[in-house]
């Protein structure tokens, strides 16, 4: 199954997550079928592609939740 998740990126104390869409099966930071942005959780600032991530859910990708939160705060509508 493919997934949309977020792969950890950044510094020690200061992370920076990836959007990625990637099969459920492969670790974390593993090789990713395709990058959408990227987010920060500290200053709640980041660049995702909407509508990659719209064209991959199209195609049967699930996100996990907080992929989906994250989606939604950048206008992905359901």
């Amino acid at each position: 199954m493919v997934k949309i998740r977020l792969a950890r990126a950044g510094r020690k104390k200061h992370p920076v997550f990836r959007m990625v869409v990637i099969d459920s099966k492969k670790p974390r930071e593993g090789k990713a079928i395709e990058y959408l942005g990227t987010y920060d959780p500290i200053l709640k600032t980041g660049n995702v592609n909407v509508e990659k991530a719209k064209e991959w859910i199209s195609k049967g990708a699930q996100p996990t939740e907080r992929a989906l939160k994250i989606l939604k705060s950048f206008g992905l509508e359901n």
